[in-house]
């Protein structure tokens, strides 16, 4: 059998509590994800994905439900063991890539690891190797302004990957992309899957990229109207 990396059970979710604004976004989410699966969350705008988003990433909390992540209830931690957990356990890819300005592409890769108090030699190491697996060695002195849109998001994969995650999670990694670049970005996406066993999460609206994963999750009013597709354990 394979690990089960994500494990949501009941996940509500509501703001204004108590108030008559009071909204309910997330309707009883229950998801699981395993190890080495390449899967995408899809939805409309207001479908509640981003909500789901920040919950799998520990940048938010469930009001009900758990949320267990390689076994870890991470909706008990506080906010400093939340904090660790998205260092090393989460690698994320935004559509704006948050790369930070006037430093290198490879202080950029180097910098999850400095939180985790990596050693100097070996973050060198790592963030030299990782620039490569991207394709983007000969830019590693190169800063933020000096490269492309497709070349950030190169960058900005390699940072994610930084700290072996055990989860992926790319929010509309292509959106700030053209279609060839995005393209470029997708097939490192199922590089990184195919060589490297990357567990990756793939939030989008774009049922076209979703087509090209392995697994659909469709959410639509806050809950999950569809899971298609090969699940990773499906053949043990």
């Amino acid at each position: 059998m394979s690990k089960t990396v994500i494990s949501m059970r009941g996940i509500i979710k509501r703001y204004y509590i108590g108030k008559p604004n009071e909204l309910q976004i997330l309707n009883g989410i229950d998801l699981d994800v395993q190890e080495g699966e390449f899967l995408s969350i899809v939805g409309q705008s207001g479908s509640g994905k981003s909500t789901l988003m920040n919950m799998i990433g520990a940048l938010d909390r469930p009001t009900e439900g758990t949320y267990c992540l390689n076994g870890v209830d991470i909706s008990t931690l506080n906010d400093v063991e939340l904090s660790r957990i998205r260092n090393k356990e989460i690698g994320f890819v935004f559509q704006t890539f948050n790369l930070i300005s006037r430093t290198s592409a490879l202080k950029n890769v180097e910098m999850p690891m400095m939180y985790a108090g990596i050693p100097r030699k070996e973050r060198l190491r790592r963030a030299e190797e990782l620039l490569a697996i991207v394709d983007m060695a000969d830019r590693a002195d190169h800063q933020p302004n000096e490269l492309s849109g497709g070349q950030k998001q190169r960058v900005a994969i390699a940072r994610a990957m930084a700290n072996h995650p055990s989860i992926l999670l790319a929010d509309e990694p292509t959106g700030a992309l053209d279609s060839k670049t995005g393209r470029l970005i997708m097939d490192l996406f199922h590089k990184l899957h195919r060589e490297e066993g990357t567990t990756i999460v793939l939030i989008t609206h774009s049922n076209e990229l979703a087509a090209e994963t392995e697994r659909i999750v469709t959410i639509s009013d806050g809950s999950i109207i569809g899971d298609t597709g090969v699940k990773a354990d499906a053949a043990d």
